[in-house]
């Protein structure tokens, strides 16, 4: 009989919902061990999910069985990133509140979820747009507050009249939003914000001990960003007490300053430009705005306006001029950078753009050619009172700052490039601040008045002011404050306040008096294993590790960092696409080389996976084999039209089978293009797994006797090398050694019990559905989900035997089986006496005798 999937798969759903089979206990035993594994929960979208996204699910559900099987106490979560700007612009076209269409997705991507097998305790369900939840959000908000770590001030933002908000700068792309694609431009607004440089230093040691990538490791430190070196002022000449401040890590290279550059939104430009640069200034920066700090800092073209002014460099008076370009940002440093073009290469291409002057200061390279950022020793940099000639840089660094703090003209100091959260949005659809202005001045609201809930509105627009939607509410907005008039802050939170500490809440999610009751969250933290995509690793993952310092710090929580390990599976892309190019005269060519002449006047055309072979590395077409198809795999998007629906699959080939599919296609962190025409081959392990422990009827045909030897040596090695599989999150690999044994156990005579037994317990996280199907029908009562995990032997992992492969001037001519106890003396005889080889090495003298122990025998002859 086929395995029937559809059957068994709806039965055992439905059977661990009614049993509640994955719930963690309200009370942990304590004296038991413990692992809490989760996913980077999801933003539920109206599209549902696609076959890219169960891949980190999976994994952390086959981690979550297995060690459930283990006897370890498992915490394995869901819930629902739920706010977010989607859904506000659904409701903005609709007028239905967001909540409503937030609802549907989520039961959407529940039942989607159920549908794969995940092992997920539904009872501890979340959602950050609850006011169960946020109230929660609100109340760390108050902390943060409390602790001096949230503001207002006015900052330069990321705005778009369109969508009626500020943006974040990831929200922006090549200076049009995310969703929409509306034009952004860049303007000052008050804003709430979060200091998050105060934890600069804690966030850069805590990452030290951390089971984590060391790449995202190192994106957390390069985006904090912390260097030493000096601020030094320089004088604007002609305005009296206008000074311009720089930070630099390269106080060494002072005396080869030769330009500033401010950032187009310096408070000084307006100031300090002439009359003349005034329309080309004022042009520059309103340019400058329609581009998100992202595209600015990424571009490689240099643009820039001299508005006028000079500035008087502080070590030699020399004036040098003031410039403003755009890849000077008002959030990084002071807003000012003084530019030595001689030493750093974008100071040099700017001059070399804008033929300003470039002065060597550090002897060793050749600056007619490009800017030398070696080592050497200083030139041309002394005055009357200080000479740093002769001194390497590390000698005149520390030298230059003492003189200019002797001078009064700078002071040595400690930058990051981290800058505070800026954490207003113009939404309604997010968390409401538990905020109120009495005379233009915030005041926190009472723990008592959370949580703080928006009402519903008939516009869910900004109405073209700069305050959020929540302005419309006038009601609402008028409220007292210790007796006096006060208003409501219209503005809301960022999605990202809810994914800060979410974590936290699946350990105690029902609890009304507390963020969180203290001894579930000494048992349960820190997350032991984390696994998400590495795109979240200077904004979620940053964002969670602050909140939780302040927590810790606050006494909230137990441990200094919420993350233990992290892991960062790779994306499933879309199907592979391949093209052919032809040239102007319809000739198949190979790919042209971007930008080229070639390029323009090629044609291109798509081709099916059919027409192409792999070969090597690379792609060529069958018809012309050379010629090189060039393929491509894109991100799963509704807009490429490459979305793989979950449900087809399931449809088709079971849960089961797209589980194992997604865990075979490779490595768990590598990039993957989808074929489904892969699952097939998955579905065809679990129906001979099917097939080889039932009959035609389902009914299961294991015999009861004891394994062979070889049978357990067999055995023994897959389940060793399943084990490890898991451990490592090496999951393909384990997979492919169930396979294996599949293919040498179908060769026996009959179907041991045990061996049975084994491959469906081994077998349990990857296929759970029909695990559970084979375990009940060899003659069990209880769910294969707690049964303990079977353990390898290492006295069965002894092979008392090894086929011996033997070659004659390295051609194989035969195999023999020989005792592993056998030396090389007795492996040569027995190698020289088999009637093959001899007959081979009659009349023949024996050059060379090598022997591989374990492995092979290669005579050379002559």
């Amino acid at each position: 009989m086929a395995y029937p999937f559809k059957d068994i798969e709806a039965r055992w759903q439905t059977f661990w919902e009614e049993n509640k089979t994955f719930a963690t206990p309200a009370k942990p035993d304590l004296d038991r061990e413990k692992m809490y594994i989760l996913d980077m929960f999801p933003y539920p979208s109206g599209d549902g999910l696609h076959v890219g996204h169960p891949e980190g699910y999976t994994a952390t559900d086959i981690m979550a069985r297995y060690k459930r099987m283990c006897g370890v106490q498992v915490l394995h979560p869901m819930g629902w990133d739920s706010f977010g700007l989607p859904a506000e612009q659904h409701a903005i076209k609709t007028g239905v509140h967001p909540s409503i269409q937030t609802r549907k997705n989520i039961d959407t991507f529940r039942a989607q979820l159920k549908m794969l097998g995940f092992s997920y305790d539904w009872d501890r369900e979340i959602a950050t747009s609850h006011p169960n939840y946020y109230k929660w959000t609100q109340w760390i908000f108050l902390k943060l507050h409390e602790r001096g770590l949230a503001y207002v001030s006015e900052q330069p933002v990321n705005w778009c009249p369109e969508l009626g908000t500020v943006l974040a700068n990831e929200e922006v792309i090549d200076g049009k939003s995310e969703v929409g694609g509306h034009p952004v431009v860049r303007r000052p607004m008050k804003q709430w914000m979060l200091k998050i440089t105060e934890y600069a230093d804690k966030l850069l040691e805590g990452l030290d001990d951390l089971d984590w990538p060391e790449s995202t490791k190192k994106l957390q430190r390069d985006w904090i960003g912390r260097s030493e070196g000096a601020e030094v002022d320089f004088a604007v000449s002609g305005h009296e007490g206008e000074t311009v401040r720089v930070y630099t890590t390269r106080p060494d290279t002072l005396f080869g300053a030769t330009y500033m550059v401010l950032a187009p939104e310096h408070a000084l430009v307006e100031k300090i430009m002439s009359a003349d640069q005034a329309a080309e200034v004022q042009a520059y920066v309103e340019a400058a705005s329609r581009k998100s700090e992202r595209d600015r800092t990424a571009s490689r073209e240099k643009t820039g306006v001299f508005i006028g002014a000079m500035a008087v460099n502080p070590v030699n008076g020399a004036e040098i001029p003031i410039w403003i370009s755009d890849y000077v940002l008002a959030t990084y440093g002071t807003g000012a950078i003084m530019a030595v073009p001689a030493h750093d290469e974008r100071d040099y291409e700017f001059a070399t753009a804008f033929e300003l002057p470039i002065v060597e200061v550090i002897s060793g390279g050749n600056i007619a050619e490009a800017a030398w950022t070696g080592d050497g020793e200083l030139v041309n940099s002394a005055n009357d009172d200080v000479s740093l000639n002769g001194l390497l840089v590390d000698d005149s660094k520390a030298k230059i700052i003492d003189w200019l703090e002797a001078k009064g003209q700078g002071t040595r100091t400690v930058n990051t490039k981290l800058r505070d959260w800026l954490f207003s949005r113009q939404r309604y659809w997010g968390e409401p601040f538990p905020i109120a202005y009495v005379n233009d001045e915030p005041h926190p609201l009472s723990v008592d008045d959370l949580p703080i809930v928006a009402p519903p509105l008939e516009s869910y627009e900004s109405e073209g002011t700069t305050e959020g939607p929540l302005a419309n509410a006038v009601d609402w907005c008028q409220t007292e404050l210790n007796g006096q008039p006060a208003r409501r802050e219209t503005n809301t939170m960022p999605q990202w306040a809810g994914s800060c500490w979410y974590y936290l809440r699946f350990i105690d999610p029902r609890n009304e008096e507390a963020l969180i009751d203290p001894d579930l969250e000494k048992f349960w933290m820190p997350v032991d294993l984390y696994i998400g995509g590495a795109e979240h690793a200077n904004l979620h993952l940053l964002y969670a590790r602050f909140w939780h310092k302040v927590l810790y710090d606050a006494g909230v929580v137990s441990t200094s960092e919420p993350f233990r390990k992290l892991f960062h599976q790779g994306m499933i892309t879309g199907p592979t696409e391949f093209t052919l190019f032809r040239d102007a005269n319809g000739h198949a060519i190979n790919p042209p080389s971007k930008g080229s002449a070639a390029e323009d006047e090629a044609s291109s055309e798509k081709l099916d996976a059919e027409a192409v072979v792999k070969k090597g590395d690379g792609f060529v077409w069958k018809e012309d084999p050379a010629i090189k198809i060039l393929s491509r795999a894109y991100k799963m998007s509704k807009s490429r039209g490459n979305v793989v629906n979950p449900n087809d699959i399931v449809e088709k080939y079971g849960a089961d089978s797209l589980r194992l599919y997604e865990m075979f296609m490779g490595p768990l962190e590598q990039v993957k293009p989808w074929n489904t025409d892969g699952v097939q081959g998955v579905y065809k392990f679990l129906d001979r797994t099917w097939r080889w422990i039932t009959d035609d009827d389902g009914n299961a045909v294991v015999v009861d006797r004891e394994l062979s030897a070889d049978e357990l040596t067999i055995l023994h090695q897959t389940i060793k090398r399943v084990t490890e599989s898991i451990d490592s999150l090496r999951l393909n690999t384990g997979i492919a050694a169930m396979m294996e044994f599949l293919n040498a156990a179908t060769k026996w005579a009959d179907v041991p019990r045990e061996a049975a037994e084994c491959l469906t317990l081994i077998l349990s996280p990857f296929a759970p559905h029909l695990s559970e199907e084979l375990w009940r029908k060899m003659g069990h009562s209880e769910s294969s989900a707690y049964v303990s995990w079977p353990v390898f032997d290492e006295k069965f992992l002894q092979k008392s035997e090894f086929e011996c492969v033997v070659q004659v001037n390295g051609k194989l001519k035969a195999r023999l089986m020989m005792s592993v106890e056998a030396g090389k003396d007795e492996v040569l005889a027995l190698v020289k006496a088999e009637p093959t080889i001899a007959a081979l090495l009659e009349g023949k003298t024996i050059r060379k005798e090598i022997v591989v122990p374990g492995r092979l025998v290669n005579l050379v002859v002559s």
